[in-house]
């Protein structure tokens, strides 16, 4: 093996990485856009929205959490105002920020989409591995997160 280079379980466990990483968004956003006419980023959106106190949350920290840039995050709100699934607010504490809030019908938009959701999550990854193997799993990925992200600032872990 030359040095720094990847060894052998190395460059196939990276590469394996790289094609989930690849197949497994790609084939939530065909279940989402099936059961719902929705993105799974969307979807996410709304997810998010709805554990939040209040079903609310600023603008800025849902794109933290729902994983989106702040410009992407506004368009996908806007798309979902249009729906009337979220709207978005001046936030209260001081006056200079927006929250986006879920609407009553977006929260009902989640409760119907939600099952069909998790049984694709199931059926795509969880089926695949024993229990055992989703405790590791978890437990490795946790690690490159603290890696990646050591003061938990870019990407908080809703329910975590």
């Amino acid at each position: 093996m030359t040095e720094g280079w990847l060894d052998e379980v190395e460059q196939h466990t990276w590469r394996v990485w790289l094609a989930v990483a690849e197949l497994l968004p790609r084939t939530l956003d065909a279940q989402m856009r099936g059961d719902a006419g929705l993105t799974h980023a969307a979807y996410v959106v709304l997810a998010v929205l709805s554990e939040a106190p209040a079903r609310s949350r600023r603008m800025s920290d849902l794109a933290r959490v729902a994983n989106q840039s702040q410009s992407r995050l506004s368009h996908t709100v806007a798309r979902l105002e249009g729906r009337g699934w979220v709207r978005r607010e001046r936030a209260t504490d001081d006056l200079r920020g927006n929250v986006a809030v879920l609407t009553e019908a977006g929260q009902e938009v989640v409760a119907r989409v939600a099952p069909g959701h998790v049984a694709a999550v199931r059926s795509s990854f969880f089926d695949a591995l024993t229990p055992e193997q989703v405790r590791v799993l978890g437990e490795a990925l946790g690690a490159v997160l603290d890696r990646l992200d050591p003061d938990h600032t870019q990407r908080a872990i809703v329910g975590s």
